[in-house]
């Protein structure tokens, strides 16, 4: 994987056409504490699947 610099223009090419959905998942994605519960519930559940709770605490939905 390639080596993200915040710093540079370039690498924020892929956000400038993004809708507000996509930048609410790169902000939520490098939250050190949604990735600690995110691993801890992928761990601890019994099908590998986040919970409805889990979706409601981080305010993760998807639209039909």
């Amino acid at each position: 994987m390639r080596e993200f610099d915040w710093r540079s223009p370039e690498s924020y090419k892929s956000l400038q056409d993004a809708e507000v959905a996509d930048i609410a998942w790169e902000c939520l994605r490098r939250n050190a504490d949604y990735r600690r519960d995110f691993e801890a519930k992928i761990a601890n559940g019994p099908d590998g699947e986040v919970t409805q709770e889990f979706r409601r605490k981080w305010g993760i939905c998807f639209r039909p």
